[in-house]
């Protein structure tokens, strides 16, 4: 790896395992590993919601006879290459090539649930935008899906980060 940017490597980590959901989960696990056995907060969530997309199909090849979908797997690869840029450079001193990876790095030197939700929320947030015209391509159900799926993962975090704010005039309760 010497010579070879962090970017760069997380970029060739996801690659090797783009067509291979079962890969993807090892990764992801890999990735949330902090020293020893000890793991990054949020690691349970992170895979439970991976293995959920790898039980509905969405994680298979684009090749395969029932194809998994393309906004999925492009919006998992993101958070994927993302995380896996931030724990190369932790402590490295090398620069984040985007704002969510500088998030993730935020997080990983110093774990909390806003922080999170935020590095978490920044990748996806970031892939669902780049990705549009993909998502655009999902049959209508689906496209539905996936709003829902992001309005809820933006509200928790607003719970989390806000809470008075995202309960509006229930907060009291």
């Amino acid at each position: 790896m010497a010579g070879t940017t962090a970017a760069r490597a997380a970029a060739d980590r996801v690659a090797a395992v783009t067509d291979d959901p079962a890969a993807r989960l090892n990764l992801l696990r890999t990735l949330y590993v902090s020293g020893g056995d000890a793991q990054l907060p949020y690691h349970r969530a992170a895979h439970a919601f991976m293995r959920w997309q790898v039980r509905r199909g969405l994680l298979e090849p684009l090749t395969s006879t029932r194809p998994g979908s393309p906004w999925w797997r492009a919006v998992n690869a993101r958070l994927l290459r993302d995380t896996a840029e931030a724990r190369a450079l932790s402590g490295s001193g090398e620069a984040p090539t985007s704002a969510s990876v500088r998030a993730l790095l935020d997080f990983i030197a110093h774990p909390s649930a806003g922080r999170w939700y935020r590095a978490h929320n920044h990748s996806i947030v970031s892939a669902y935008l780049e990705f549009k015209e993909l998502a655009e391509g999902e049959d209508r159900v689906e496209r539905f899906f996936l709003n829902l799926a992001l309005v809820r993962v933006l509200y928790a975090h607003a719970l989390v980060a806000a809470p008075r704010l995202a309960l509006g005039p229930l907060a009291p309760l």
